[in-house]
């Protein structure tokens, strides 16, 4: 399975590019992450539960960063085991582009592939589901990095947590330079 995408970002090339690297957002980013451990030159650890159609599995895997040039483009590859339900693995290629100063372009190319019970499934719903997984990814990060530009005091509490966990890379990477 193959698909390709793209979206805008908020926020400058560089902290794009270093929230690509960092764990936590990572974890913060995938959906169903329960851990993610490592760092970009030994890679990374990964546990993930995620349900597929009526088969729900924890994926224990790794996850390597390779062809890295800065601020421009990463290759993320990785594989996992889910028990009996059976194997993902894949790679994405994410090319960063810088529109403005402030706005830059995520690029994506995702290959997928899976094993075992999760293959029996078929190509509908594993499609489906890696290109919701995609997405979400992308959106996530997307909030991550944006500030916030509602700062409507009628909102309701929730919105006002979410509303402060937004940008929260971004603030801390604008305070360390």
């Amino acid at each position: 399975m193959k698909m390709q995408d793209s979206c805008e970002i908020k926020a400058s090339r560089e902290v794009v590019f270093q929230a690509l690297l960092d764990p936590e957002v990572l974890k913060d980013c995938i959906s169903g992450a329960d851990m993610i451990t490592g760092n970009v030159s030994e890679g990374y650890e990964a546990v993930v539960t995620q349900k597929v159609g009526p088969v729900k599995a924890t994926f224990k895997g790794q996850v390597e960063m390779s062809d890295i040039v800065e601020n421009e483009r990463i290759t993320i590859s990785g594989s996992g085991k889910g028990g009996v339900a059976g194997f993902a693995k894949g790679g994405a290629t994410v090319e960063i582009e810088l529109l403005e100063p402030e706005l830059t372009k995520l690029t994506y190319e995702v290959e997928a592939k899976v094993g075992g019970k999760l293959a029996q499934l078929g190509s509908r719903i594993i499609d489906g589901f890696a290109k919701k997984m995609a997405d979400q990814f992308f959106a996530r990060l997307q909030e991550c990095l944006e500030e916030s530009e509602d700062d409507d005091s009628s909102e309701d509490n929730e919105q006002q947590v979410d509303s402060k966990k937004r940008g929260w890379f971004k603030r801390l990477v604008s305070k360390a330079n």
